[in-house]
């Protein structure tokens, strides 16, 4: 059953959901269980919580959250008071939680854990979207991303108003220099991706210098280029250069200090792999009321 938490601009797969639950939750409990829970609270004693957010920030993870509470207490009530996508404000109640006091304990740091790292993310993203909405310009992710947290994270980055990069190797041809080098140069690399590519496959390529924009305009094989730790002024010319014959992504060590200069060049995409990589905890508590 999908969550009413989910952001209603985007989507996670309850299979993921599930999945990293489980995951999560067997790794906490171990091979006794919460031994802190089943000794300080008597079997049967019920609880109440309130998840709140003690930051201002843009919310994520809310799914994993009530599903982390209902593995362990199927008969949980579970209220609502905001949803991913939310903006709130410091303090902001983000759902009310009743149930077996024990279960709500032992699943808290895992509930918590997604709740604080995912509304990071999002709330990252959002900053980058509000830093570059004078510019027709978008910011999206990178494959830069926690091993097995992937499609979370991403979901993230589209909670917070970004746009997803290709989720794996097999759902875009990314052609970066060392392809360039192993295949013989621009010209060959391009050939072969397109000899290779199916119909709806885009391809992108990286390029460091101008010279190397203008091989891949004279091939006239890609889709995108991929402007690799250029800067500004060149950024501009690459612009200047394509005309629409390309999309542009700009890409190397973009921060909330140089996006909007990075967006300003013309640019259609920024990528920041700090976005998932680097984005700091949003504080998600949890408050019980006996």
């Amino acid at each position: 059953m999908t969550s009413k938490f989910i952001c209603p601009d985007a989507f996670i797969s309850p299979l993921v959901i599930e999945d990293a639950i489980y995951r999560a939750l067997d790794e906490d409990l171990g091979r006794a269980g919460d031994i802190t829970s089943i000794a300080t609270v008597p079997f049967g004693t019920r609880g109440k919580a309130v998840v709140v957010a003690r930051q201002a920030g843009t919310i994520a993870g809310l799914p994993l959250v009530e599903a982390a509470f209902r593995k362990l207490d199927p008969a949980i009530e579970i209220t609502g008071h905001a949803r991913d996508g939310a903006a709130v404000a410091a303090r902001t109640a983000l759902m009310t939680i009743s149930g077996d006091a024990r279960a709500i304990l032992s699943a808290e740091r895992v509930a918590l854990n997604f709740a604080g790292h995912l509304s990071g993310i999002a709330t990252a993203t959002a900053e980058f979207v509000r830093l570059i909405s004078h510019t027709n310009a978008r910011i999206c992710e990178t494959r830069k991303t926690t091993p097995g947290l992937r499609a979370l994270q991403k979901y993230a980055v589209r909670c917070g108003g970004g746009h997803n990069h290709r989720f794996s190797l097999d759902d875009a041809i990314l052609i970066k220099d060392n392809h360039i080098a192993v295949a013989g140069g621009i010209r060959a690399v391009l050939e072969g991706a397109k000899a290779a590519a199916g119909h709806l496959v885009k391809i992108e390529i990286e390029v460091d210098t101008l010279d190397q924009l203008k091989e891949v305009l004279a091939v006239g094989l890609a889709d995108v280029a991929l402007l690799d730790n250029m800067d500004p002024p060149t950024m501009k010319q690459a612009v200047a250069m394509c005309k629409g014959k390309l999309m542009l992504e700009a890409s190397g060590g973009i921060t909330l200090k140089s996006a909007a200069t990075v967006a300003e060049t013309g640019v259609d995409y920024l990528s920041s792999g700090a976005i998932t990589h680097s984005s700091p905890n949003l504080d998600v508590a949890l408050d019980i009321e006996m």
